[in-house]
């Protein structure tokens, strides 16, 4: 089927190839990848726009002895490709499948897990320190991102690199997006140093000219190049904060030309400094409505390869409801202020960006100076409401402590993507927001059972004092799933009553507690439904007025056993002493990728298992009552 690629089954095969190969390579990568994408669905625009570069690395490089690292992890695609693992494709990010991230328990050419932004510039260093250590040879190569460079951890790591004799080598890779188009200083930055061709023409013009000279030219090459660090002061200006970083710079050169980059990586490797190699590619490059809309095929469910991605209808999701109800409420309060980390289309903040262009910030892939940014608005005043996925918000913990919650400031959580996510798996369920937030001070942690709850929490979290986290799950929003009974946001509601058992329900398990009571109702157990809307403060008086009626409680949550509900709960009744209680919630452990109904069934988190465990525990504790008493 593919000319060159079905020949190519590991790295050796790619390095048996004639350079003249690779081009055709480069295609039949492209159209695998839109091929298997489009039927599984994945990050296909980040892939497409590194096809050349990936290929080049490893045509260069001897992996897994010089280690490539990705920066974000899902630009890997290619990577998984040429190191043998072609045939697991048709089960990419599904249940028990390939991950779409680098795993390094899926591939010795996998060497650091990676699926944050930020974070390959650091390692690499770690790594490339321990090889000099060890008196290994082998080279350590950080594939970046611009969007991720953005981070401050890569700069962190960048005011670290400069230990001499480290065979370290970080490839930027410049797209001019994150899942958004880059923004800030860096952006501009680069884009300046991408529109100065002048240097990098004139040096290659004069040592070509040079070369041709007798005898001489070889000197006079030497004797250009000790004065190379002038002429880039004088005619590339831009290119010296890399160096002032102790990085010897090459570039920029387009990150699709296969002779550039084999060359300028051959370069590279001669040079016993750490190396800044800037590499400019096109996100989405070889499939026109990926190159057309990057930000729409960043990642993608699976669809038609000839139509493209269809609109997707959003009206429902937990995100459009989110910015829908925050540009109304702009609208009434001038004082609101919106904040993404280079997330405005995903969050659902683009209406507001629109509308309301001064009073909108996308801080780039910085979640830590999102916060404190965040809490200096508060400072003075203004309501800023940071919207992030539950993942990337632990990115800056200690800022939400010191700047935010120690201060008592009123900052606005709006915390998307709650819960069990899929696919992306581990570095990217939302699992422990819960439990890392219940733990500060000052905090009120609120989850809504469906959109209409939401409308009011969101208003009541613009209205109060202190910072307010909002936890919501990706995907379909009810409108109404069940009428409110309670008008107070941080009472919780007693959706239905029974006398047999109580059960708690948090956010989207609101809905799963229902199902879990209408299995229970064939078996004539008649469940309390309470909807627990705030974790802090608990609602004690409302829980212990229903545990001590039926003295059986279940509570059923998105997240992990410890430091969540479960453990509120738990720490609330360990006064009362003759109450059944059972705990509903993910294990202590790091959540694999698949689809959410499939991970739920796997973890025993669907209405079915609950309601079963219930009733056979209820049998088992109703025998020990029978033999004790």
């Amino acid at each position: 089927m593919y000319k060159i690629l079905d020949k190519i089954n590991s790295i050796e095969d790619l390095k048996n190839l004639d350079s003249k190969d690779l081009p055709d390579l480069c295609e039949d990568i492209r159209s695998f990848l839109i091929n298997h994408i489009s039927k599984t669905g994945g990050h296909l625009a980040p892939n497409l726009g590194v096809v050349e570069l990936t290929v080049a690395l490893h045509y260069i490089f001897d992996s897994p002895n010089d280690k490539i690292i990705f920066d974000v992890g899902h630009q890997c695609y290619v990577h998984k490709i040429l190191t043998g693992r072609k045939a697991d494709f048709d089960n990419l990010r599904k249940l028990d499948g390939m991950s779409g991230f680098p795993k390094s328990y899926e591939s010795v050419h996998d060497i650091f897990s990676t699926g944050h932004s930020s974070t390959s510039i650091a390692s690499a260093i770690g790594i490339a320190i321990a090889n000099k250590l060890s008196g290994k040879p082998d080279y350590t190569i950080a594939v970046i991102g611009d969007g991720s460079m953005t981070g401050g951890l890569a700069f962190e790591a960048l005011n670290n690199a400069s230990m001499e004799g480290m065979n370290l080598i970080v490839v930027l890779n410049d797209n001019q997006m994150s899942i958004s188009p880059s923004v800030g200083n860096l952006s501009a930055y680069l884009s300046k140093i991408r529109s100065n061709n002048f240097y990098n023409s004139s040096k290659m013009g004069i040592k070509k000219i040079l070369n041709y000279i007798p005898i001489v030219g070889k000197l006079l090459i030497k004797f250009v190049e000790w004065i190379k660090n002038g002429l880039k002061h004088v005619l590339l200006p831009q290119s010296t904060l890399f160096e002032h970083f102790g990085f010897t710079y090459l570039g920029p050169i387009d990150g699709h030309n296969l002779d550039d980059l084999t060359k300028i990586l051959e370069r590279a490797k001669s040079v016993k400094k750490p190396v800044l190699v800037h590499v400019v590619t096109k996100k989405g490059k070889g499939y026109i409505p990926a190159e057309e809309n990057p930000d729409i095929y960043h990642s993608v469910a699976p669809f038609d390869a000839d139509v493209g991605v269809t609109k997707v209808d959003e009206s429902l999701s937990y995100s459009k409801k989110f910015g829908d109800t925050l540009v109304n409420l702009a609208n009434k309060n001038e004082k609101i202020v919106a904040i993404t980390a280079a997330m405005p289309k995903g969050t659902g903040l683009d209406e507001f960006a629109t509308k309301y262009p001064a009073r909108f910030f996308d801080v780039g892939i910085a979640e830590e100076y999102a916060v404190t940014f965040a809490g200096g608005l508060a400072k003075e005043g203004y309501i800023p409401v940071f919207a992030v996925y539950s993942t990337f918000l632990q990115r800056a913990y200690d800022e939400i402590i010191h700047d935010v919650a120690l201060q008592n400031l009123h900052v606005v959580f709006a915390i998307d993507r709650a819960g069990i996510v899929g696919a992306d798996g581990e570095t990217h369920q939302g699992l422990f927001d819960l439990s890392f937030l219940s733990s500060i001070p000052n905090m009120t942690i609120l989850a809504p059972k469906d959109g209409k709850e939401f409308e009011k929490m969101l208003d009541y979290a613009i209205s109060c004092n202190g910072p307010v986290a909002i936890r919501y799950p990706r995907g379909a929003c009810e409108l109404e799933l069940a009428p409110s009974k309670e008008e107070n946001i941080l009472k919780a509601e007693v959706l239905e009553e029974g006398e047999d058992i109580t059960i708690l329900g948090f956010g989207k398990m609101v809905k799963r507690a229902l199902e879990v009571a209408n299995i229970l109702k064939n078996e004539n157990i008649k469940a309390e439904i309470i909807n627990v809307r705030a974790l802090k403060p608990l609602d004690k008086e409302t829980i212990l007025k229903s545990v001590r009626k039926t003295k059986k409680v279940i509570t059923i949550e998105d997240g992990i056993i410890t430091g969540g509900l479960a453990s509120a709960v738990q720490n609330l009744l360990i006064n009362e002493t003759d109450i059944f209680s059972m705990f509903f919630a993910y294990p202590d452990d790091f959540i694999r990728h698949g689809k959410v109904e499939e991970i739920e069934k796997l973890y025993g988190m669907d209405a079915e298992n609950i309601a079963k465990e219930v009733v056979a525990a209820i049998e088992r504790h109703n025998k020990k009552i029978f033999l004790f008493s």
